[in-house]
């Protein structure tokens, strides 16, 4: 079982991708942990990839992320796709509550970042802005990506209601796999 958590910011990638590795025993990779580094400075693109490949490297693992650099070297370790493909109004109310909660709370990421209300709601690098204008786009690539050939190999699940995404991780915890 490798399986890939794909969908708009916001979707719950994240969340649900956790709760799958622990459910199903196995370690979670957070892409986004191994792309970003100390003030929201991306890593150069090799060592993103070198990162990305040391973590797959086992038989079993949940990676959450929508990094087109690192695409075809984890999508060829992985068995699964799973897509989040959830409504823009459930996206977005999610990633606003996040994006608040964070700003207001100080939480700390990766790397010592931190998610700022100013950022949020001012800037043209708002991710809540990132996660409106990437959501029509979003789902276009990921329907396209399900029926490219180079990823046949991939069993694509496509969860629409976030209700149905505690059943998935029970069936995984249950069948590891």
């Amino acid at each position: 079982m490798r399986f890939v958590v794909v969908g708009t910011s916001g979707s719950g990638k994240s969340t649900f991708s956790s709760a799958l590795a622990a459910a199903a025993g196995c370690p979670y990779i957070e892409l986004d942990q191994l792309y970003w580094g100390p003030d929201w400075t991306a890593v150069p693109p090799q060592q993103f990839e070198n990162a990305v490949l040391a973590a797959t490297a086992g038989d079993r693992w949940v990676a959450d992320g929508n990094y087109s650099a690192v695409r075809d070297v984890l999508w060829s370790r992985a068995t699964h796709v799973v897509w989040l493909n959830f409504g823009r109004w459930t996206v977005f109310s999610r990633v606003l509550w996040r994006t608040v909660s964070r700003g207001l709370m100080r939480t700390e990421l990766s790397h010592g970042n931190r998610e700022s209300l100013r950022m949020a709601f001012c800037s043209r690098d708002s991710v809540l802005l990132w996660s409106y204008t990437t959501f029509d786009k979003n789902r276009v690539k990921f329907a396209t990506l399900r029926n490219d050939p180079k990823f046949a190999h991939l069993q694509w699940t496509e969860i629409t209601e976030p209700s149905r995404t505690r059943a998935f991780i029970d069936m995984h915890a249950r069948t590891g796999g």
